[in-house]
């Protein structure tokens, strides 16, 4: 792991955003995220984001829709494009510039992603917000994670949850379970540990992309992450 980080990605689930809500936005998390992020960028990290949209939309769990499984999973991609949005204006309401890029040509609402446009932006210590996932069915918000992290030259990957790491079991079912401060990629799929999906675990093995999973909304946490403090655990190849 790099003592310091230049360039970062921030994978962020649709579901972060509910909070006590059953569907949609909550907008005090919002600025709670947006939050985090401006003081992450303080450190001089920049910072792209990925974002999912569990909040809006769960292809796996709308099997009674009849709906089926290209045509839900771009309702996702488009779901996930409502939430970068949201996201960019709750950091531009904080004086923090950012660009959403999407996979998906929408242009009334987010520029296309192109990586080299990306890159500038993020030179210009403007935040990229990844929207639409790869643009392609049956690859999720986490391999989009794991594709642009590797695309747009990241340091690491920072999966946000809302617990304060991995796990060996679910630790809100158990009292009892062990939290990992640092385990290897290969120990996270024989264990099928759940932190991310399998083939962007795998991704991020082949290509030496370290993870780091932390919880969220613990104020200061990815701060905290980015200067160096033990939080969280760490995903590396040894």
């Amino acid at each position: 792991m790099p003592k310091k980080f230049k360039r970062i990605l921030l994978k962020l689930s649709g579901e972060a955003l509910l909070g006590e809500k059953e569907f949609g936005i909550d907008y005090s998390i919002l600025d709670k995220v947006c939050g985090e992020v401006v003081e992450a960028q303080k450190t001089g990290v920049e910072i792209v984001i990925v974002i999912g949209a569990g909040n809006i939309w769960r292809g796996r769990e709308n099997d009674k829709s009849g709906i089926e499984r290209v045509p839900s999973d771009f309702i996702g991609m488009l779901g996930t494009i409502m939430n970068a949005v949201a996201l960019q204006a709750g950091l531009e309401k904080m004086g923090v510039h950012s660009r959403v890029c999407s996979a998906l040509d929408i242009p009334a609402v987010a520029e296309p992603y192109i990586t080299r446009r990306a890159m500038r932006h993020l030179e210009k210590d403007r935040i990229v917000i990844c929207a639409a996932g790869t643009g392609n069915p049956y690859f999720t918000t986490d391999s989009a994670a794991a594709l642009r992290s590797l695309e747009l030259g990241c340091d690491a990957v920072f999966k946000a949850t809302n617990v304060d790491g991995v796990y060996d079991s679910d630790p809100q079912k158990n009292k009892n379970a062990k939290r990992f401060e640092k385990i290897t990629f290969d120990e996270v799929l024989e264990k099928d540990l759940k932190v991310m999906d399998a083939t962007a675990v795998a991704q991020c093995r082949d290509n030496n992309m370290p993870i780091v999973v932390f919880e969220l909304l613990k104020k200061g946490n990815l701060k905290s992450v980015l200067t160096g403090k033990n939080v969280g655990t760490q995903i590396t190849a040894h």
